[in-house]
């Protein structure tokens, strides 16, 4: 095959696995009842006038399956993650006993859980249209190259192969999320 050819479907194959990668990591983000040090993986502190992860200024961890707890570096930093847990908006209510934050995770109503499940499906939804996207960029610079017909078919094929292939790895992400999500 032509190195150019080849060059495409290895770029397109790498956008897709990044495509799994962002899903996995906004499924992470979207809590199924049991507490994780994960769930505060996108809060940002204003530490000294500059936004931090979390995990740069405090020690993240669980306490049991319902409790996470934060332990700053540094006391003053108490109110600021405090704070910085309220603005990301993720439903949690963060109290502080004066040394540590404290997260209780309530436990999911069904309501929740089915709001949980939507916000995943729009995410592998989301995973599937970049993967999409990808397909549609490469069949495009596949078109460019000045290899042989033959050779830009059956670089299409590959392509189309890969698109199959990360479309049923993001459905199969989504039923273990979803099943996780819904379990009581």
């Amino acid at each position: 095959m032509n190195e150019e050819l080849s060059f495409i479907i290895d770029s397109t194959k790498e956008s897709m696995q990044n495509a799994i990668e962002h899903l996995e990591k906004q499924f992470r983000n979207i809590r199924a009842g049991k507490a994780s040090p994960s769930m505060l993986g996108s809060v940002t502190v204003d530490y000294y006038g500059s936004q931090v992860p979390l995990s740069q200024v405090a020690n993240v961890g669980t306490m049991d399956a319902h409790t996470i707890t934060v332990q700053p570096w540094e006391k003053n930093m108490l109110h600021e993650i405090e704070k910085a847990i309220m603005i990301a908006n993720l439903g949690f209510n963060p109290m502080n006993n004066g040394e540590i934050v404290i997260i209780n995770v309530p436990i999911l109503t069904e309501d929740r859980r089915k709001d949980l499940s939507k916000q995943a499906k729009a995410e592998a939804e989301i995973a599937k249209v970049s993967v999409r996207n990808d397909r549609r960029e490469a069949m495009n610079e596949i078109k460019k190259t000045d290899a042989s017909e033959d050779m830009k078919a059956n670089a299409e094929v590959d392509i189309q192969k890969l698109t199959d292939k990360y479309s049923i790895e993001i459905d199969s992400c989504y039923k273990v999320k979803d099943a996780e999500i819904m379990k009581v």
